[in-house]
């Protein structure tokens, strides 16, 4: 039958991928089962191992952390999957419930393990969940790091209520899928962006106001103005450093910071006064537990929302598809088809 992989050589680097011929998966032992992967989805996380600086120096990988498809087999004791059961991954397949403990990407797919870039693999059945019903594999596959990433910061650590107002920063997965559960949950969402005609599908998506910030650089304060000068009490924050003073300064005193994204570097001056003086609450997000995942799969039925898919690549054009993303002209998810 053939397992299609594409595989990393030491090191990373868009020349350094390559489609090969693998032998079939094991046979799944005790509660184990074997899925047939059928799509993935990108992530700024996934990027990085490709491109190279997160890429493992001294062996080869299998890249991509997210994995959607259907069970084939099922291992003895397994009883909450049957073959032919869609399922999708998680980001952290040792986290099940409770509070994190473990740091880092040690064990997650695609970086410290082996990932989804292939057409079978072999995991323990706790490394998968139920897609929502009725979805696509594709749009399952968006689940895993950004739709966890965005449920965890807005009820898990935000505890979003009614009447809140959400910052979104960008048309990334997770920016859409937060404004997305933050307007179903009955938020206001403030939502910025340096396209015009991006701001206008973020409007038509159910933001309450806009703002370009490359036409705005202190966009913090223009959203401060959209609160009537009190702020927001979310800002879901994926910028890092080159965002973050303007974040909290669109926060309102006492205001929720999640730090999720490096997407402006690593390094950068820490406005601690500023914090201090707003009380401001910043919690850093690394996706999420097999819980969260669950229980965000659940909130996606009860809502009816759908993934927001940019466009669709093939497992062979994996390199093209990170080079879109890097172009930062995507709205929403970059698939994956296996």
């Amino acid at each position: 039958m053939g397992n299609r992989v594409l595989r990393l050589a030491p090191g990373g680097g868009f020349d350094q991928v390559s489609i090969e011929e693998a032998e079939e998966p094991s046979a799944p032992g005790p509660g184990e089962i074997t899925v047939r992967l059928r799509a993935s989805s990108l992530n700024f996380h996934d990027y990085g191992v490709v491109k190279g600086p997160m890429a493992p120096k001294d062996e080869a990988r299998i890249p991509l952390s997210d994995g959607a498809g259907e069970v084939v087999t099922v291992g003895k004791g397994v009883t909450e999957f049957v073959e032919g059961d869609a399922v999708v991954s998680t980001f952290f397949p040792h986290w099940l419930d409770g509070d994190p403990e473990i740091e880092g990407f040690g064990g997650t797919p695609g970086d410290g393990i082996d990932g989804y870039a292939r057409e079978k693999v072999t995991r323990p059945a706790t490394a998968f969940t139920r897609i929502p019903t009725g979805w696509s594999h594709a749009e399952a596959a968006t689940l895993t790091t950004a739709g966890v990433t965005a449920w965890r910061s807005l009820f898990v650590h935000g505890n979003l209520q009614p009447g809140h107002t959400v910052l979104t920063l960008g048309t990334g997965g997770v920016s859409i899928f937060a404004l997305q559960l933050a307007v179903a949950a009955g938020a206001r969402v403030i939502s910025t962006s340096s396209s015009d005609e991006k701001l206008e599908r973020l409007k038509a998506m159910g933001a309450e106001a806009v703002i370009n910030y490359r036409e705005t650089p202190e966009w913090g304060k223009a959203v401060r103005e959209l609160t009537g000068g009190r702020g927001v009490d979310h800002v879901v924050e994926v910028g890092g450093p080159g965002t973050l003073q303007q974040s909290m300064v669109a926060a309102a005193v006492g205001g929720h910071i999640s730090l999720i994204g490096v997407l402006t570097g690593v390094k950068g001056d820490f406005p601690l006064i500023q914090a201090l003086l707003r009380q401001q609450r910043l919690q850093a997000v690394l996706v999420g537990s097999r819980r969260d995942q669950q229980d965000m799969v659940a909130a996606m039925e009860a809502t009816g929302i759908r993934p927001i898919i940019d466009r669709h690549f093939p497992l062979d054009q994996l390199v093209d598809a990170f080079r879109h993303e890097e172009s930062g002209a995507h709205f929403g998810k970059i698939c994956i088809d296996i």
